[in-house]
């Protein structure tokens, strides 16, 4: 990534599902808390087990963990995680909107929605990052990033736990970048200098 584009990114969204999760903490632990770009993080869970998603998070992470509220602003230093059964989209104004339609690949939250949504926001200031997942949700996403002139990050499929996702996106979307769950936090660290 060339250096004014990692001056220029406003917003990471880290979209996953099956097997996503031991790679969210793992980012999540090696993130300082002077880590000032803001993260939202869409991970496909069931509505019930999962509920308490955000307060798991934070106890791992060095930086605040909250739940998207509607019509939130985003703000830097923060991980906003999408609630569970809604569908997260970012508005024009940098802002959150939550929304109940119907599910998309049989998920409530949509990554491609929030992906779509933030693309269409922050343009060139959106990286987007797709980890492990069993289904297809992501790959429409990370396509609108590039149109919009955003950074695609893609898991290595060879690395991630459940690989349908990735590969899915690796063969329909054109990634900026393939990365191990490794190369993915030093990726971030490396902008955390900057």
């Amino acid at each position: 990534m060339a250096q004014d584009q990692v001056n220029h990114i406003e917003l990471l969204v880290i979209g996953g599902s099956s097997g996503s999760l031991e790679v969210i903490i793992r980012i999540l632990k090696a993130l300082p808390a002077s880590f000032h770009i803001p993260i939202i993080l869409v991970v496909h869970r069931s509505n019930a087990s999962e509920s308490f998603l955000d307060e798991v998070l934070s106890l791992k992470s060095n930086l605040p963990v909250i739940e998207v509220e509607e019509k939130e602003m985003i703000r830097p230093y923060t991980v906003y995680v999408a609630p569970a059964d809604f569908h997260v989209l970012i508005e024009k104004d940098k802002t959150f909107s939550l929304d109940y339609s119907e599910k998309i690949n049989y998920s409530r939250p949509s990554i491609n929605v929030t992906l779509v949504s933030a693309a269409a926001a922050y343009g060139a200031g959106l990286t987007g990052i797709l980890l492990s997942g069993a289904n297809d949700d992501g790959t429409e996403g990370m396509r609108a990033v590039k149109e919009q002139g955003g950074y695609c990050i893609i898991q290595d499929p060879d690395d991630a736990v459940v690989d349908y996702m990735p590969r899915y996106a690796l063969k329909y979307a054109v990634p900026d970048a393939v990365l191990s769950g490794a190369d993915i936090i030093h990726f971030l660290l490396s902008l955390s200098a900057h």
